[in-house]
């Protein structure tokens, strides 16, 4: 059991800045989705098309998410932030003055490459200024603040929208991100702070080799199954229930919100838990596990709507409450001084979940197998299970073999 220290003066001021940035960044991959059906009406074209934007976004993001954890790592992990805040940023602000097609592919690949670079700098920052013994609700924090971007988006770029227009409103959500830089561009403290706090034996010269270990290539499967898990009851689980139960429109996406809500307070509770326990591949198994078996009875019985709804947010609950979990999992697989580029590796999973989860759920919806919704989630939540004790084990191992190689030194 980990002990626990009060939290030093630094740590809420960075925790708040690197949160904010978090939060930016979920906001920023629902700007254009809720706007989808005024932009269909306003540029004449399809779903189709403007999905490809979504894609070009997805694939970008991945292909550059390891490249940005070494540059995070060599140029610094604050400056590289504050990068991709004002590329973002600034994006969006000229998707607002020019609505056309070709230019909003454009600017989706420039929003991919600004996106890949929170994951890896937000952690290379909280891993090198937050003590050991407060990470677990540092991560659960930051966590949470995305979960709060995400579901504060559609709300407010509907709003903007009908109020004011939805250029003005696409721009005004530009203009956000570069807000959020400005106290990171004063934040220089910050990277005192990170080198004072720096591990003995870091470096920036690790070569790729050296780490893609099987701990690694382990957690990208990882993300990606946290990923394939919960993106088909996040995108087909309100229509899969009208359609399997009867269930009302209004009752099965309550159910869904019951999900989401209760994934952003179990992130919350997740942070206590990690901090508390070295464990963290075991408490990964115990909440997918414990997740999948509530989306398995969802999906092969009726228990009625209320009941539905209850279990769909224990699910939330659990697989939110691992959140904490897997990130101290990258952590301790992370060698010294190469936290963000690990990050920047592993967090390619995300990107391929996202990739091929929407193809798998639209593929079940228009075969009529809604139940596969479910039981497609279970499956994927069970490898992940797995994953997490083969990645538990292997941290171990790991862990073990470099005391015994101290032990004869």
């Amino acid at each position: 059991m980990t002990i626990s220290t009060p939290f030093q003066r630094h740590e809420p001021k960075a925790l708040a800045l690197i949160s904010s940035a978090h939060l930016v960044s979920h906001f920023y991959y629902l700007v254009l989705v809720p706007l989808f059906p005024i932009l269909k009406a306003r540029l004449g074209i399809g779903y189709v098309e403007l999905g490809v934007a979504l894609t070009v976004f997805n694939v970008v993001s991945g292909l550059v998410q390891a490249p940005m954890g070494y540059a995070v790592d060599r140029f610094g992990a604050r400056r590289v932030l504050i990068a991709g805040l004002v590329l973002g940023g600034l994006s969006y602000i000229s998707i607002g003055l020019f609505p056309f097609y070709p230019w909003i592919l454009v600017a989706s690949a420039l929003i991919g490459v600004a996106n890949a670079v929170y994951h890896p700098a937000d952690y290379a920052i909280l891993g090198s200024v937050i003590e050991p013994s407060h990470l677990g609700k540092a991560f659960s924090i930051h966590t949470f603040a995305g979960f709060i971007g995400g579901a504060i988006a559609p709300i407010l770029m509907l709003l903007g929208a009908e109020w004011f227009g939805y250029q003005a409103a696409i721009i005004a959500a530009g203009a956000m991100g570069l807000v959020v830089a400005v106290p990171l561009v004063l934040a220089g403290w910050l990277d005192r702070t990170a080198a004072a706090h720096a591990p003995a034996g870091s470096s920036v010269h690790i070569p790729m080799h050296a780490l893609l270990t099987p701990a690694v290539v382990g957690l990208v499967g990882f993300f990606a199954l946290l990923s394939l898990s919960s993106g088909a009851l996040t995108n087909y689980s309100a229509v899969a229930l009208v359609t399997v139960y009867g269930f009302s429109l209004s009752a099965a996406n309550l159910a869904l919100s019951s999900f989401l809500f209760s994934s952003a307070i179990g992130v919350l509770a997740g942070g206590f838990i990690a901090d508390r326990t070295k464990r963290h591949g075991d408490v990964a198994a115990f909440g997918y596990g414990g997740a999948a078996a509530l989306v398995l009875l969802i999906g092969m019985t009726n228990i009625g709507s209320v009941l539905t709804i209850v279990a769909m947010g224990l699910a939330g609950f659990l697989s939110g409450m691992i959140s904490p979990s897997r990130d101290m999992l990258v952590r301790a697989a992370s060698p010294p001084g190469a936290f963000g580029r690990v990050f920047g590796i592993v967090t390619t999973g995300f990107n391929i979940g996202g990739t091929i989860g929407p193809l798998i759920g639209g593929w079940i919806m228009d075969h009529n197998l809604p139940r596969w919704v479910f039981f497609s989630s279970v499956m994927f939540m069970a490898l992940t299970s797995i994953m997490a004790v083969a990645s538990e084990w292997t941290s171990r191992r790991r862990s073990s073999s470099i005391r015994a190689q101290e032990g004869t030194a």
